[in-house]
């Protein structure tokens, strides 16, 4: 059996057809998120702040110290930035410390600790190197082991938990050339023998983290449609052993930061893989992937938080010490307010990782949103906190810290590479903009139960007036609540000087709820593509969540440390700071320039504006210039003939 050939791209209903099918519709559990986006604050769920299990915290403490140690004696993040290579030593030490195996269950071989300790395992290895760190979250938050326990048989879970939690690499093998946040472009297949024993894969998946180092590994592929088997694009998973025949790695990738990232491009050639190495169950594969990320992306946010605190403490000490015009950096204002914003926000990261851990923990919450929330808040937020780290230190921010260890420097900080390392967890596990566009379903999925046939063209016209009755009725009682509430003194007064911030939310959050009543109203069946003000009403309901995690902190940490006020400081701003960013949010969803710059890309694409581009070298003069060269064998007349073919196509 040869490879299939790839597929025609699908079409948008195609698209959306395979995406609704794979999504979880039911609300088993509740969501403070989704509650916060229907205009009810349930402060109560989340304070007081949810702890951990006191037990498992005890087990939890002597394994961090333990890694705390290791990281600090040996792991070296430049010297795996210089080398492009986390040495095997490192990840044997990990090995040896039991951290591959941190939430695989005991009975397994793994150490059965919880997803906050999990998360600060991967803080304390972040703050040395990101690189490093990737290898533990790649195969602990997405790869074999997390599916594995959700989905798998107990014969599944025995043949390989032990040998992951042991150490044996995993990945998860999902993204295809043309197929990454559009699984509907899927080309791996994987074809059932005629004994049914077996199915045959083939295919290619691309930027597969841990992929060339793997050992074991969790492929998405498609497989046939048949009767029993949900959806007409059915994608099932499998665990696939690297080793087996026909398993390659064709390519392995290089970035412009996480240098000793282990990622490339893997390719099956009619490889065997028994049938009880399916995954669930066949079509059940893009559920699986999904279900799988709405606790594997708690990881990201863990190391935005490393990569937040460990940037201020080189900033801080850097404008305490440095002097310019009589006086540390630190000291004139333009600094100060960068530095200010980062202590407020590196605070602020923390706390959004430590809630939504805590509430993955206690498995009565459905986090979908909220993970996805984390990560999309914390990345963003780590990328501008990095830049300003790299704008404070000025020119030692932008030169590397071997370099400025070699010419003597006092503090070679390792900010560029902080930089270039954060950067792509604004991409990782659901890129910005696709996590918005995924929040925003799962936000106005309440009222698409109510009114969905209302604006969808397709619903026949029974329908669509079954849903006018319906909607109607639920409105009428539904959008006169969204105004009412007591959001004024003495309301949250046990949060002390958050009060007001309290109050804000409480406020904002029916504001919310109403401007996504006004914006399906005014849009219709067309707000699926106005993803700018879909995004926009993501980010209020994001800042909101994280107004809401560092003022439960602050109470909890006030809880531990009586008199220390520090904490509340840092609230304090970052929630004055947000409330700011959160009305400009508002003021822009109904007065903005969307439309003026949709209509300027679609001219760009269309080439409108490529007389613009003229003046520099671009890759249509190096592909014109390639052209000319290989058309050079053929004669001068030819070589002449291309090139002019080739610039007259600009």
């Amino acid at each position: 059996m040869t490879p299939h050939p790839a597929r025609g791209h699908a079409s948008a209903h195609e698209a959306r057809e395979v995406a609704e099918s794979a999504r979880e519709k039911r609300w088993k559990q509740r969501s403070f998120v989704r509650s916060l986006f229907s205009g009810r604050f349930r402060v109560d769920w989340v304070h007081p702040h949810p702890l951990p299990d006191p037990g498992e915290q005890f087990r939890g403490i002597h394994f961090l110290r333990e890694l705390e140690e290791f990281a600090r004696n040996h792991i070296d993040g430049d010297a795996v930035d210089r080398d492009a290579w986390v040495p095997e030593e490192v990840l044997d030490g990990l090995r040896a410390l039991g951290a591959f195996g941190i939430k695989i269950p005991r009975e397994y071989g793994g150490l059965g600790l919880s997803q906050i300790t999990y998360n600060r395992a991967l803080e304390i290895v972040a703050s040395r190197c990101i690189s490093t760190a990737a290898f533990l979250s790649a195969h602990q938050s997405i790869g074999v082991p997390q599916p594995l326990a959700y989905f798998g048989t107990e014969a599944q879970k025995r043949a390989y938990l032990p040998r992951l939690a042991a150490g044996a690499l995993s990945a998860f093998a999902l993204t295809e050339p043309e197929a990454g946040s559009d699984p509907a472009n899927m080309s791996t297949t994987a074809t059932p023998t005629a004994d049914g024993g077996a199915y045959i894969l083939n295919g290619e998946k691309l930027w597969c983290t841990n992929g060339p180092r793997a050992e074991l590994l969790v492929v998405m592929a498609r497989t046939p449609a048949r009767a029993g088997v949900k959806g007409k694009r059915p994608i099932s998973a499998f665990i696939v052993d690297k080793a087996w025949p026909g398993v390659e790695v064709v390519h392995t990738s290089r970035f412009m930061g996480l240098k000793g990232l282990s990622n490339g491009v893997l390719r099956f050639t009619n490889v065997r893989v028994p049938r009880e190495n399916l995954l669930w169950g066949e079509g059940l594969g893009l559920k699986l992937a999904l279900i799988t990320l709405n606790t594997g992306r708690l990881s990201l946010p863990a190391l935005c938080a490393a990569a937040g605190k460990s940037a201020l403490h080189m900033c801080r000490r850097w404008c305490g010490d440095r002097v310019q015009w009589g006086a540390p950096v630190g000291r004139h204002d333009a600094v100060a307010q960068m530095l200010g914003r980062m202590a407020a926000n590196a605070f602020a990261m923390e706390a959004v990782m430590e809630l939504s851990s805590v509430m993955a923990d206690a498995g009565t919450f459905d986090i979908r949103i909220e993970a996805a929330m984390a990560k999309l808040w914390n990345s963003e937020t780590a990328w501008a906190l990095a830049d300003d780290a790299v704008q404070m230190r000025s020119g030692r921010g932008y030169e590397t810290a071997d370099s400025l260890r070699a010419r003597g420097e006092e503090m070679p900080a390792p900010v560029e590479r902080l930089l270039r390392d954060v950067r792509i967890n604004r991409i990782f596990e659901g890129s910005s903009e696709i996590m918005r566009l995924f929040i925003a379903r799962e936000a106005v999925d309440q009222h698409l139960k109510l009114a969905g046939a209302l604006v969808d063209p397709r619903a026949p016209t029974g329908e669509r007036l079954a849903a006018l009755v319906r909607a109607g009725l639920h409105y009428a009682w539904w959008y006169p609540t969204r105004w009412v509430g007591w959001s004024r003194w003495p309301r949250f007064s046990e949060f002390g000087r958050l009060a007001g911030h309290m109050r804000f939310i409480d406020r904002s959050s029916r504001k919310l709820a109403r401007s996504l009543f006004y914006c399906m109203v005014r849009f219709g069946a067309g707000l699926e593509k106005r993803q700018a003000v879909l995004g926009r009403i993501v980010d209020i309901g994001s800042e909101l969540f994280a107004m809401t995690a560092v003022s439960v902190r602050v109470d909890m940490l006030a809880a531990k440390n009586p008199g220390d006020s520090s904490p509340e400081d840092l609230a304090d701003l970052f929630c004055r700071q947000a409330r700011r960013r959160i009305k400009a949010h508002f003021g822009a969803l109904f007065s903005n320039d969307d439309v003026a710059a949709y209509d300027v890309a679609a001219r760009a694409m269309e080439g409108t504006y490529g007389w613009l581009e003229e003046g520099v070298v671009t890759m249509a003069d190096l592909e014109a210039m390639e052209k000319a060269e290989a058309s050079a064998s053929h004669g001068p007349s030819a070589a002449k003939q291309a090139w002019e073919a080739a610039v007259a196509a600009r």
